[in-house]
């Protein structure tokens, strides 16, 4: 830890002072009451945070205070995005989508079902379906794309 003992116990002083003006204040206090606070200038207030953000390295896993009255405490790690997390409301999203398709799916005829199933499930050719149906791949065609304009039709009803 490279952080001199000086700027250390300036950055206690300063938190202190910070938390105590807050308290008093009810509101974050500005660098003039600061300053005033800790008996300086608003000049050396301010180099001393400058002092302080140049030389000061956190531990992610320090913990601090809240800042409410609850007493709790929170780590920086805490604080900082996951930008790979999995966002619970596009997941939430996700899942209505699939069960609305699920259930547009299971409305369909059941040739136009079979074709949605194995076309896009089993992932046949239609040429491979028509001879699962014993039908032509025209035949097949024509049935998929009914399915799916079907299934427009039906997924834009909902919206």
């Amino acid at each position: 830890d490279w952080v001199p003992r000086s700027v250390r116990s300036k950055a206690r002083n300063i938190e202190r002072a910070h938390q105590k003006l807050e308290n008093r204040l009810q509101r974050a206090p500005t660098d003039e009451e600061m300053a005033a606070e800790l008996d300086m200038s608003v000049d050396d207030f301010q180099e001393s945070l400058l002092q302080i953000s140049n030389s000061s390295i956190v531990a992610l896993d320090e913990m601090w205070s809240t800042g409410d009255s609850s007493g709790d405490q929170v780590s920086l790690l805490d604080t900082i995005a996951d930008d790979h997390a999995a966002d619970p409301a596009a997941a939430l999203d996700r899942v209505d989508l699939r069960d609305r398709v699920a259930d547009a799916i299971a409305r369909l005829p059941e040739r136009e079902k079979l074709v949605v199933a194995l076309y896009y499930y089993e992932n046949l050719t239609l040429r491979e379906i028509g001879e699962v149906l014993g039908v032509t791949e025209s035949r097949v065609s024509q049935l998929h794309t009914k399915a799916v304009l079907r299934l427009r039709a039906r997924m834009s009803d909902e919206d």
